[in-house]
């Protein structure tokens, strides 16, 4: 049995997927992977395997809903008995000009990169602080973006949430750090990911952009700290990126 373990939601691909492989191949945790189509998730977590990752399972379950939330939290608990790290990265982004925006994609967004993020966190607290409390070393990241930082234009709903997800990390922060828990906001510009294919039509090829290995390396850097150091964020950007 690992010594310490990690859940990663949105491990299906992109940013998740490379956290878990650092996690899991890299570092040795054991793994709870979630994501919300279950083939999907099934074949990253093969993947994990065949790279390696002696202790893996996957937990499909959608981030909108409360009690898939709590279904995921319980197949963790269940499996390892503790938490380490909880990457909450799952995400969505849908463009529209605030205008011409639908109602139903709103709440989408809303519903999975805020509430969900928050709902992630609230149910992990017990086992996060047990961990933290034995090590000092709990880590949560929050997958918040650079559009988390400046509103953007076309993203403003993403924007909002992603707003708030550099809120509540920085709240999280305040109630949690004396219970060994440190939480730091990702806020990525584009990164190489399923997420960003539509960039590629305005002439932004992937290879110019940030790579999922370059943000799962910060995980890397944050569990190598001291308890003492906590970083509240991390901003990736490209040469050149207008951010403001």
């Amino acid at each position: 049995m690992a010594e310490r373990a990690a859940l990663i939601t949105g491990g299906s691909s992109g940013i998740g997927f490379a956290i878990a492989r650092l996690l899991g191949a890299e570092l040795g945790y054991a793994l709870t992977v979630n994501g919300r189509r279950p083939d999907k998730l099934e074949a990253a977590v093969q993947q994990l395997r065949d790279e390696g990752v002696a202790e893996v399972q996957a937990a499909p379950g959608n981030m909108a809903k409360e009690e898939e939330i709590r279904q995921v939290i319980a197949r963790h608990r269940d499996t390892y008995g503790r938490m380490d790290v909880l990457i909450n990265n799952a995400g969505v982004g849908i463009g529209a000009p605030i205008a011409e925006a639908e109602t139903k994609k709103l709440d989408m967004q809303i519903d999975v990169n805020l509430r969900g993020v928050y709902l992630i966190l609230r149910e992990s607290i017990p086992l996060l602080k047990e961990a933290g409390h034995e090590h000092k070393k709990a880590l949560v990241v929050n997958t918040a973006s650079i559009a988390g930082k400046y509103g953007q234009g076309w993203l403003s709903m993403y924007s909002a949430t992603k707003f708030a997800v550099v809120g509540l990390s920085q709240a999280a922060n305040k109630e949690l750090a004396g219970d060994g828990i440190q939480v730091t906001a990702f806020c990525p510009g584009f990164v190489a990911t399923p997420m960003t294919d539509w960039t590629e039509q305005q002439g932004i090829p992937k290879s110019e952009m940030i790579q999922p290995e370059d943000i799962a390396a910060a995980v890397r850097f944050l569990l190598s700290t001291s308890p003492a150091c906590i970083v509240p964020e991390i901003q990736f950007i490209r040469p050149g990126d207008d951010t403001p």
